[in-house]
């Protein structure tokens, strides 16, 4: 058996809705309640409290697992399923309200940009600083010093404070350090959107290998083609609770499952426009069944709104490193639609493709024009596009190919 590196047991975490600190009081104010208030004071500690379940929410509930060693664990969910409050609680930033967690290792986490660092030292102190909360010797910090720098790519800024670097070198930074140096298990929040196409590539990328090299990796993401490809068990939590603990592709066809079960919901004090469930039918006709990559397939995406006006609509396609592989877009007065207003489906014939078989991604972009000069935005959830082979194909191995069309051969003599 394994051994484990993360052990969970009835884990909890619970905050009190509205909860404020409270007031400073000096310790003259507090011999003047006594004094003055005895009664007061003894009688209140029989008083009934209110209800703290009515007052308060449950982000984590009952949550019990393993995780052993080397294991490679994506952490799906909607949001505000509680991924990143477990993260939280296992980087030990947040103290569970309930159950405990036992950890073997050194741990490393990267839950948001900059996470760790001091704003006032520059990048080179803060390398340092990282290597020994960690409990590295300064030569082996040293020693990891070159090709930290060289992937976070700020050579030129490594002695400048980080409170002066742009977001996308806090981020190259942030991951440089999380990734190379040496902790046990590492574990990484949904940060990599900031950064453009060609970092997420190099950050995924480094990810493989940090998992090839044996140590364990928990990875919150809400792109399911990056969770299948580099995950091989996966954790689905919904309201706070685990409902799926197992391999990833049982774990992402789970979450699809759910997600296409949800109803779409418009209440009078929602926002303007509220997206469903983005589902893709393939030759079969059935939802999440993937599609052939010679063949054209349907995309669906049920929307409420509310008097929306003229919505500049888009559809995407990327693959599982974020790169942008189809884009379409159409202002709803080209497809005779001046105004979205109640419950409708929005509904795209997608062409062959010929996409290389492999795992995307595909999502919709709404801006809604207001009467200032910016707009409205709104994404909906990434759905997973699993492209197979066309039928009959024989074609295989397509190597870093993005397309992979059947083209007719021929040799003329």
């Amino acid at each position: 058996m394994s051994e484990i590196a993360i052990q969970a047991r009835g884990l909890g975490k619970r905050y009190r809705i509205g909860e404020r600190p409270e007031k400073y009081r000096t310790l003259r104010d507090a011999v003047t309640e006594f004094l003055s208030s005895p009664l007061r004071r003894v009688s209140s500690a029989f008083r009934r409290r209110p209800d703290d379940e009515r007052n308060s929410f449950w982000a984590l509930n009952d949550l019990s697992f393993d995780i052993a060693m080397g294991d490679v664990v994506g952490i799906i969910g909607r949001n505000g399923a509680g991924k990143s409050t477990l993260l939280k609680i296992l980087s030990r930033i947040t103290e569970p309200t309930t159950g405990s967690v036992e950890i073997l290792g050194r741990v490393r986490s990267l839950l948001e940009v900059g996470t760790g660092f001091h704003q006032e030292l520059s990048g080179r102190e803060n390398i340092l600083l990282n290597g020994a909360i960690l409990g590295m010797r300064r030569a082996e910090i040293e020693r990891k010093f070159d090709e930290i720098v060289s992937f976070a790519e700020v050579e030129k800024f490594i002695d400048t404070p980080v409170k002066r670097y742009s977001s996308g070198m806090y981020l190259r930074l942030a991951f440089a350090v999380a990734a190379h140096l040496e902790s046990e298990i590492l574990l990484v929040d949904e940060v990599l959107a900031v950064g453009d196409a060609a970092f997420q590539r190099k950050c995924l990328g480094k990810m493989g290998e940090v998992a090839d090299q044996g140590r364990t990796v928990l990875f919150v993401s809400h792109n399911m083609s990056a969770v299948k490809e580099l995950c091989r068990k996966g954790i689905l939590l919904d309201a706070g609770r685990i409902v799926y603990d197992g391999d990833s592709s049982g774990c992402i066809a789970e979450y699809l499952r759910r997600l296409e079960a949800a109803p779409i919901r418009l209440d009078a004090g929602s926002k303007e426009l509220v997206l469903g469930n983005l589902q893709i039918h393939g030759e079969t006709g059935a939802a999440g069944s993937g599609v052939h990559s010679g063949q054209p397939f349907r995309v669906t995406l049920p929307i409420a709104g509310k008097e929306v006006s003229n919505p500049m609509m888009f559809f995407l396609i990327e693959d599982f490193t974020g790169n942008l592989i189809v884009h379409s877009r159409v202002n709803s007065r080209e497809i005779g639609v001046d105004r979205l207003d109640g419950i409708c489906r929005l509904e795209l014939e997608v062409p062959a493709l010929w996409l290389a078989p492999g795992m995307y991604t595909a999502y919709f972009k709404f801006l809604i024009p207001t009467a200032t000069s910016s707009s409205g935005r709104y994404t909906s959830e990434k759905a997973m596009l699993e492209v197979h082979n066309a039928p009959g194909s024989e074609l295989g191995h397509h190597g870093k190919a993005i397309l992979a069309p059947e083209i007719s051969w021929n040799v003329a003599q």
